[in-house]
């Protein structure tokens, strides 16, 4: 009986000067597009074909990467469908001299195989073995309808001139240095726009620095390819105590025409930081249209569902009614 294939990838390298971003310290987009990249090293060596990202949920930052720090970003296939695969990734990092490296982020990659033709191809299926990996498993199932529910309502919902909230769109070409081993612009890049995009809507409302604290939802629906117009439009939807939740989509399209299709979207909370770091409160934002009420809504229907998910680590005042939430 032959081998199955590792099912396990860790990265290891040095954060470098150059991964420094607007916050002092390694930027959740930086962040995104590591783990992106271990996922995918992970997948293609499961799947032995070439396979692209379909979705990122429930992404915590906990502790910032800084520069010089020694970063390992683990990439491990929990469970498999048909042509899916589930991967949990964990970031961790510490003094390259010496010690523990601690936890900075984890969550749930999704890759789907593809073949010449970039359909869908099936997968060798995962089969838990010891304990953890089983209860990791159960884990990724019991996610599933959560994810679906996050979806769906993220799916149902329409951005239109008729909000009222902070708003800003970022436009640029795609570029060659921005493709993957596919030919399309991978999607850890994509997440680094979003992430970019977040940080200017929130500061901007706020008047301070701010980095993200959470991403949810990334579904990727299509591919982008170099060459493409892009458009990343990043608006707030709803404020708590800290955090300014904000809603993010990416969109492209061929420059000689005037169709853009949308790629991806998600969620982001951001947080205010002062001089020394720390979190602050942030002046609230009311809804004053019809649609700045329903995106308002959506964003506390999201956190309930959140709520509900096995193994969450959202704390209590995010889920209940009337309460004022952080990020």
């Amino acid at each position: 009986m032959s081998e199955r294939p590792s099912h396990s990838v860790t990265l290891r390298f040095l954060a470098a000067p150059t991964d420094v971003g607007h916050s002092g310290s390694v930027d959740a987009g930086t962040v995104l597009e590591w783990v992106d990249k271990a996922a995918y090293a992970a997948a293609v060596g499961w799947a032995q074909s070439y396979c692209v990202t379909a979705y990122v949920g429930n992404i915590h930052f906990a502790d910032p990467v800084n520069s010089g720090d020694m970063v390992e970003v683990e990439a491990t296939i929990v469970y498999t469908g048909r042509s899916s695969m589930h991967i949990r990734c964990v970031v961790s990092s510490g003094d390259p001299k010496g010690g523990e490296a601690t936890m900075r982020s984890q969550c749930m990659v999704i890759f789907v195989a593809v073949g010449p033709d970039g359909k869908p191809i099936p997968v060798p299926q995962f089969e838990p073995s010891t304990p953890d990996e089983i209860e990791q498993r159960e884990h990724a199932l019991a996610r599933i309808e959560v994810r679906d529910q996050i979806v769906k309502a993220m799916k149902e919902q329409e951005y239109t001139d008729a909000g009222t909230a902070e708003r800003i769109v970022l436009r640029f070409m795609a570029a060659p240095t921005d493709v993957n081993w596919g030919g399309k612009v991978h999607g850890g890049i994509v997440m680094k726009w979003i992430d970019e995009a977040a940080y200017v809507c929130a500061s901007r409302y706020c008047g301070r620095d701010t980095v993200a604290v959470f991403s949810g939802g990334v579904r990727f629906y299509r591919p982008l390819l170099i060459g493409h117009l892009v458009e990343v439009e990043a608006r707030l939807v709803y404020t708590g105590r800290k955090g300014m939740h904000i809603a993010v989509h990416v969109r492209s399209g061929d420059p000689k025409g005037h169709q853009m299709n949308l790629t991806t979207y998600c969620l982001t909370v951001m947080v205010a930081r002062d001089a020394t770091g720390t979190s602050v409160p942030i002046p609230p934002w009311t809804p004053v249209s019809d649609e700045d009420r329903r995106l308002h809504a959506h964003a506390r229907d999201l956190l309930e569902i959140r709520g509900r998910a096995p193994g969450n680590r959202l704390p209590d005042h995010l889920l209940r009614t009337g309460a004022s939430a952080e990020g």
